[in-house]
């Protein structure tokens, strides 16, 4: 039983880890989206 809560446990750590790593690679992502946008706008004038 003891065994099971440390799975459990650990298997809650790594998902909470994974969440924000998702969430960093989304913000990244979005960075680099305005970026493109905003060179492209100064192309434009």
């Amino acid at each position: 039983m003891r065994k099971l809560i440390v799975l459990t446990a650990a298997a809650a750590a790594l998902l909470l880890a994974s969440c924000n790593t998702v969430s960093g690679a989304g913000k990244d992502v979005a960075a680099a989206g305005k970026a493109i946008t905003q060179t492209a706008d100064d192309v434009k004038k």
